[in-house]
């Protein structure tokens, strides 16, 4: 175990209270999580990390705690509320940001894919045995060409009597190399998107771990090649016909990445406060001088104003009132302020602040990925201007109502 102070040195901060909104099965949710994050998690992860590897080890420890799925309801799936489901998502990332993501693509991408656009057989095909991480899924969404204008994918499928074949490629794949089932969404003949489920080991279905990565380390994102990858038609999920299906569901899961960003910023204040009260330079706790209060002080209420965006977000979510511009908002600005109390934690660490040891330089560098992924900053802005105004500056057309 590191020799570094731990965020449980700290007590995790609840300023206003927002512990009396939870429901007790959240808590329990919240606590289970986090009592397995720094027994299993936070005192072996920084190895992992450093060396680029993806922890095997954890995947059955994971699952034992019984939580995939998230909010899909039966096959297994616990059916968590969205506020439960959100909770757990800051609970990994306050521990670490790779197991959030591996742990995030499963649950809250493939999963939930499969529960939103696929039919009853399908679900109880593949759920089960997902839920109980039996078999991992992936979401194979990104292109080399096309990340933010994701909508003009390339990847194709094409009907060969009783099956489909893709080509194209994919990129930014998490738990791509490792997943048994992959949802691969390609382009019809008819140009409608769907999504169709490769299995392990279909021939022409080739991933490679990407290398080089400075943010989360410790989970495989993937490029992906599919030449002539043949897929049975009823792999392909049947309530899937247009791109704005797979926007349905990252709707529904965006909102658990502003959660993953109040995870990293709370366990950046943890740490940084922590160190605070323990470092001593010129006689005394460096807690005492003002510059560092002052620092501390903006940190907590930044964290406290994202607990209760979070949780209002998601009881509106849970009760069937979430916009995408609300998910948007969220990510946007949690993602930004998180940003910044990192930041701000690898500052009061000062040269302890780049010791992977020590925790902070782990989710320093991990809060760049999460700042950029499932919308970037820019594009989020732009989903919610086109809300408030009525105007797309992305397409430069005024949406439908």
């Amino acid at each position: 175990m590191s020799r570094a102070l731990t965020s449980a040195t700290v007590t995790s901060p609840d300023f206003y209270a927002l512990e009396e909104l939870l429901a007790p099965e959240e808590i329990e949710l919240r606590d289970r999580v986090r009592a397995f994050c720094e027994r299993e998690v936070t005192p072996r992860i920084n190895n992992y990390w450093e060396r680029a590897e993806f922890p095997f080890e954890l995947v059955p420890k994971i699952a034992e705690l019984g939580i995939a799925g998230g909010t899909v309801q039966g096959h297994g799936s616990p059916g968590m509320s969205a506020v439960a489901a959100g909770l757990v998502a800051a609970e990994w990332a306050r521990a670490d940001g790779s197991i959030g993501t591996f742990y995030g693509v499963h649950s809250f991408l493939a999963m939930q894919s499969i529960a939103l656009l696929g039919s009853e057989e399908q679900r109880e095909r593949w759920l089960p045995a997902m839920a109980r991480m039996e078999r991992i899924g992936a979401f194979a969404l990104t292109e080399p060409r096309h990340g933010s204008d994701a909508v003009a994918l390339e990847t194709s499928a094409r009907r060969d009597g009783d099956s489909y074949v893709l080509d194209g490629q994919k990129k930014w794949i998490g738990n791509g190399t490792i997943a048994d089932h992959v949802l691969v969404w390609a382009r019809g003949e008819d140009g409608a998107v769907g999504g169709y489920v490769v299995d392990k080991g279909t021939p022409g279905y080739e991933a490679t771990v990407m290398t080089g990565k400075t943010a989360l380390r410790a989970v495989w994102q993937a490029e992906i090649t599919l030449n002539g990858v043949r897929v049975p038609a009823e792999n392909k999920l049947e309530n899937c016909s247009s791109f704005r299906d797979v926007s349905t569901v990252l709707d529904r899961t965006r909102y658990t990445v502003a959660w993953r960003a109040l995870g990293l910023a709370t366990a950046a204040y943890e740490l940084a406060l922590a160190h605070a009260l323990q470092r001593e330079q010129f006689g005394q706790s460096i807690a005492g001088y003002q510059l560092v209060q002052d620092k501390l002080a903006r940190m907590l209420a930044e964290i406290t104003a994202m607990q209760l965006m979070c949780w209002r977000l998601s009881t509106l979510a849970d009760a069937g009132r979430m916009t995408a511009a609300m998910a948007s908002l969220a990510k946007m600005n949690h993602a930004a302020k998180a940003r910044a109390i990192v930041a701000d934690a690898r500052d009061i660490l000062g040269g302890d602040g780049i010791l992977i040891e020590h925790h902070v330089a782990r989710h320093h560098a991990d809060m760049e990925a999460v700042f950029t992924f499932e919308g970037t900053d820019s594009v989020q802005s732009l989903i919610v201007g086109r809300e408030i105004t009525g105007l797309s500056a992305i397409t430069g057309r005024r949406p439908a109502r």
